[in-house]
This record gives structure tokens, C-alpha cells and sequence, in this order.
């Protein structure tokens, strides 16, 4: 028996696979999760910091995905990616409303190499002060730029995601990259 592709050339489930999904096969569904759970986790914890409820949150998002795959349309306008993703920027932005402001953790979770221990701490402050930046602008302002600088939606599916018009899209992100302009201007020059 051959094995049926997993996903399609542009990186998206199969459009055999979607039809399984959406006909409630448990080894589809399996394997839908286990195609989207990075994008999912990395959106969500990227938005709230590393929290408890990321976990929650992800499988939330799974779970409202999962009820709701036999209305997708792949022949739709919104790639599965971007349908996924903005449930999650959805329960994400919800979440962001409902809890008191708190310090996170960093959002940027890659290592990095260093020629000296002096520049290591440098970069470590330097990444703490881009997340506790990022955490300080608007829950709006936050989403659209996560959306655009971490997951490089287009303004169409940003504006989709957060129901809003393109424009407006384009206001937050130029405020949001403006804010965290001013208030990482001080590192300009200082790790390289």
C-alpha cells in the first residue's frame, strides 16, 4: 500500500489528508496536529511570553479547529495555515484582555553564540529588553507585528486574523515598530 502524502507543496496538509480530517479520522487529525503544533505554540507563546496558559491556549486552538474543519473550504481564500493561526491570535488576543500585566520571559528562544562572556550578557539584555518591549505595546499593536515579523503573514491575512481592514494593519505595525524603535534605541551599535 503507498503512503499517502502528508502535505502538499506549498507545505499544507493534503488535500487527502484535509478530507480525512474533516471527516473525523483520528490518524488524520493526529497528523494534523502534529503538522501545525510548532506554528501554533510558537504564535502563542510569542504573544503572551512563556506562560502557563500557552499550553491551554494551544490545545484550545486545536480543539475549536477540530470542531470547525468540516466547514473549511481549501478552495477558500485562507490557506489552513492562516485559518489555524488565527484562531490562535484570536484566544491569544482574548487571553492578553483578560489577565493582569505581568513580567515574561523572553520571546526569543534561539541560542546564540558569543565571542566573549561580556557580549553574551550583552545579547541576553539585549533580548530581554526586545521582549519586555514587545510586551509593552498594545495587545493590537503586539499581534500584528508577531503576525508579520514572526510568522510573515501578509497584511491581508493579519487584517483577516484580526478582523480588521489592511490599513489599519499597516497603522499598528508602524506603530509597534516605531515604539520599539524608541525604546531599544540605545542598543543601536552596541551588539553586533
Amino acid at each position: 500500500m503507498l503512503a499517502m502524502p502528508r502535505h502538499s507543496d506549498d507545505g499544507e496538509l493534503a488535500p487527502e489528508l484535509l478530507s480525512r480530517c474533516q471527516a473525523g479520522e483520528p490518524a488524520a487529525l493526529r497528523a494534523f496536529v502534529e503538522r501545525y503544533e510548532r506554528a501554533v505554540f510558537a504564535l502563542l507563546s510569542r504573544t503572551l511570553g512563556r506562560h502557563s496558559e500557552v499550553e491551554d491556549l494551544a490545545q484550545e486552538t486545536f480543539l475549536r479547529a477540530i470542531r470547525a474543519l468540516p466547514t473549511f473550504h481549501a478552495d477558500g481564500a485562507a490557506r489552513l495555515s492562516t485559518w489555524l493561526l488565527t484562531i490562535a491570535t484570536r484566544l491569544a488576543l482574548d487571553a492578553c484582555r483578560k489577565r493582569t500585566r505581568e513580567k515574561r520571559s523572553s520571546l526569543v528562544d534561539e541560542p546564540v553564540s558569543a565571542a566573549t562572556p561580556e557580549h553574551e550578557v550583552q545579547r541576553s539584555q539585549l533580548r530581554d529588553e526586545i521582549a519586555s518591549a514587545i510586551d509593552e505595546l498594545p495587545g493590537d499593536q503586539r499581534a500584528a507585528f508577531v503576525l508579520a515579523e514572526f510568522h510573515g503573514f501578509p497584511l491581508e491575512d493579519i487584517a483577516s486574523a484580526l478582523e480588521t481592514r489592511p490599513g489599519t494593519v499597516k497603522t499598528r505595525l508602524f506603530r509597534a515598530r516605531e515604539k520599539l524603535s524608541r525604546a531599544l534605541a540605545h542598543h543601536r551599535g552596541s551588539v553586533e
